[in-house]
């Protein structure tokens, strides 16, 4: 008994070191283009260390979700693919271990796996949407903070330059702005004060300006328009400055409504319904995939990590054209939303049960 514990906890291990390099490779790819983003809000536009972490922080569930299901196959192939090169399971099964009970480390630490992402896609994902959308608002306000240099000219968001007097204190002193986003009616505005404004059930950050003009030209060329304000609110949207705000989500009960208003033809809501069931069906594919691994591991022996690396993804890519096939079976109103989020599970699920069997009987 102290043995096959030991002989657990062996496996066990095996499975850990890929797991975690792959892992680390996975997000780190997966996060190339938010890093350039987040380096260069550090470098050119001055945010500080903490607020760029805590994008990164918020950003990283979603990742996880994806790249934990890869990363569990690629360390089930590559351990059992080692363990099968060194002779090591061939002395395993001499000693009388069947296949699956060799196999149960690898339950265990799928299971952890399944349980990790599936705390991922039902409360990690919503939570770092909510709170995104906060950081992303606090963001915009620190950025448009620091382009208020006094004497120099600066732009916060695209298209959109400010100059502040030197003279005054932090709100006051006259400021200077040009607000070209709208191409039809670009304006020039002039204050003799300023504040800095957050509203975060709008998703915007405010300029409230006071004791100013607005110049603004009409759609005669040789004449404009001069309109002074005592108070006067400048707004700046998360889309308009380059963070997206987050897209709220139906709910089911909402898409039901409106693909029953449909007859069940409307291709946007069949795919968030898909979505919804695919919150736990993509979970339950790294349970399945993981024990894919035992076998394809056993057959790719030869492969070594990188060539493991390489069957997980592989597999992978045949997982997600296959979500992809059957998410335009249902766009197409074919099959059920159900059947296309759970149909590729039920294809791999066989599939490992008969590779298992086939190489049990070997």
């Amino acid at each position: 008994m102290m043995l096959r514990r030991l002989l657990d906890r062996y496996i066990f291990t095996e499975l850990l070191s890929p797991f975690s390099l792959s892992l680390g490779v996975l997000c780190f790819v997966m996060l190339t283009r938010e890093l350039l983003r987040l380096v260069e809000l550090l470098v050119s536009k001055g945010v500080g260390i903490w607020a760029v972490l805590k994008v990164f922080a918020h950003l990283l569930p979603s990742f996880l979700v994806l790249t934990l299901p890869i990363a569990g196959i690629i360390a089930s192939i590559t351990a059992f693919g080692r363990l099968s090169l060194d002779k090591e399971l061939v002395a395993m099964r001499a000693a009388g271990l069947s296949l699956l009970r060799l196999a149960r480390p690898v339950m265990l630490f799928s299971l952890l796996v399944f349980a990790l992402t599936m705390w991922l896609a039902q409360w990690g994902q919503p939570w770092s949407s909510v709170n995104l959308k906060k950081v992303a608002l606090n963001l915009l306000r620190d950025q448009l903070v620091l382009a208020l240099d006094r004497g120099s000219f600066t732009e916060p968001i695209p298209k959109m330059t400010i100059y502040v007097s030197e003279k005054g204190d932090e709100t006051s002193g006259g400021i200077f702005i040009s607000d070209e986003r709208n191409a039809e009616d670009p304006r020039i505005i002039v204050a003799q004060g300023y504040n800095v404004l957050i509203d975060s059930s709008t998703d915007q950050v405010a300029l409230r300006l006071r004791d100013g003009v607005i110049h603004s030209r009409p759609d005669e060329l040789d004449q404009y328009q001069l309109a002074s304000f005592s108070s006067y609110d400048l707004k700046l949207s998360l889309n308009q400055s380059g963070y997206a705000a987050t897209e709220e989500r139906p709910s089911y009960q909402q898409l039901v409504d409106r693909l029953n208003q449909s007859q069940w033809r409307d291709p946007s809501a069949l795919r968030r319904l898909v979505e919804y069931y695919k919150d736990m069906a993509f979970p339950t594919a790294s349970l399945i995939l993981c024990m894919l691994g035992v076998p394809v591991g056993i057959v790719s022996k030869r492969s070594g990590r990188i060539g493991g690396f390489a069957v997980g993804v592989g597999v992978i890519i045949s997982y997600y054209v296959m979500n992809v096939a059957c998410e335009f079976l249902v766009t197409a109103a074919v099959i059920p939303p159900f059947a296309g989020a759970w149909l590729p599970n039920t294809a791999f699920l066989i599939i490992t049960l008969l590779w298992f069997y086939r190489m049990s009987k070997q």
